[in-house]
């Protein structure tokens, strides 16, 4: 079924400078849908894309779910009706990863995430419809709600790094950051058997966020190292999650784990960092990347919403129409800002 829909969405067009488009029509390519969007997330990303506007342009707005209101014919997939979010195909099969026999790290799969590949959407989900590949276009379960749905991005991309850190049951664990990113690693953490989760945040709103959602070791980053210290007895974290992204505190992160345990980055840098390899090499540091997610991580994550092992909703703080969106990448950007995730309801 081909149809042709109207859209309005918004881009960067410089610094601190969006712009609203209105398209007379939207068409699938013969290998893709149009997605009525629902809602859109923003996150960090977005606000360091507002900021500098560096980023792909469909990256700009990439947690989004919606309806299929068209689909190309040469889709088997998916169908008009369904519900989907922002995803990444399966493996292809067919570039240097996949022949190699990575297919974890499909090189397709990881432009598609990375909003780079040659039938990229045009914009992101900052709009009313979005015309994308149906590789993309990952079926929504029944049990889960749209806001949770909306929220199935950043929830997937904390079940990824999760996953690669491999926690033992019962390690000891710190995540570094209580936004929404750090507040969904702490929850896959202790999903994943860690035996105690600590949380560092600077925020009262967020440390009062991380206790709701149970944690009870929740302290100011200055109170961290007194804590574990005293958890430990002196050893150090089996796990750290690094979720701020803040560059400088990458050296003081290591410095947290015991020794032969591991430093799992997650917060994204702006800036270079500079590190003591030889305190990481000595104290034989596991040091482990993470960004973006794989299929089947999707599977993994909506399977855990949907049967209430980890709580996106009440991380949903506001809903904005597209109107409003300049206004709260202002108020994000502040740093003042208490919400923890806005979503953007392009109908409102």
């Amino acid at each position: 079924m081909t149809t042709a829909v109207e859209n309005k969405f918004v881009h960067i067009v410089a610094p601190r400078e969006a712009e609203t488009v209105v398209e007379d029509t939207v068409t699938p390519a013969p290998n893709g849908v149009v997605v009525d969007i629902r809602y859109c997330g923003i996150c960090a990303t977005d606000t360091h894309g507002y900021a500098s506007a560096a980023l792909p342009p469909a990256v700009f707005g990439h947690e989004w779910t919606g309806t299929i209101s068209a689909v190309g014919a040469e889709v088997t997939t998916v169908r008009v009706g369904q519900r989907v979010v922002a995803g990444v195909g399966p493996a292809c099969g067919a570039c240097a990863q996949c022949r190699a026999g990575h297919a974890a790290n499909c090189d397709l799969a990881f432009a598609e995430a990375n909003g780079i590949t040659d039938d990229a959407p045009a914009h992101g989900g900052f709009a009313t419809t979005l015309k994308v590949s149906a590789r993309r276009a990952i079926p929504v379960l029944d049990a889960l709600s749209d806001e949770e749905a909306a929220l199935m991005e950043p929830a997937t991309v904390t079940f990824h790094a999760v996953k690669r850190a491999a926690i033992t049951l019962g390690s000891i664990v710190v995540v570094q950051g209580a936004g929404p990113i750090g507040l969904l690693t702490a929850q896959h953490a202790r999903t994943a058997g860690a035996g105690r989760v600590l949380v560092s945040e600077p925020s009262p709103a967020r440390r009062s966020a991380a206790r709701n959602l149970g944690f009870a070791d929740v302290v100011e980053p200055g109170d961290l190292a007194a804590l574990l210290n005293d958890v430990t007895d002196g050893l150090g974290a089996d796990v750290l999650f690094e979720c701020t992204g803040v560059a400088a505190l990458f050296q003081p992160s290591a410095e947290l784990v015991r020794r032969g345990g591991t430093l799992a980055l997650l917060g994204y840098p702006g800036t270079d960092s500079s590190v003591s390899y030889g305190d990481w090499q000595s104290r034989e540091l596991t040091v482990i990347g993470s960004l973006a997610y794989s299929h089947e991580d999707f599977k993994g994550t909506m399977t855990l919403i949907a049967e209430g092992r980890i709580d996106v909703k009440s991380l949903h703080t506001g809903t904005i129409g597209l109107g409003e969106l300049v206004d709260m990448f202002d108020e994000l950007d502040s740093g003042t800002s208490t919400h923890a995730k806005v979503l953007v309801d392009p109908n409102r």
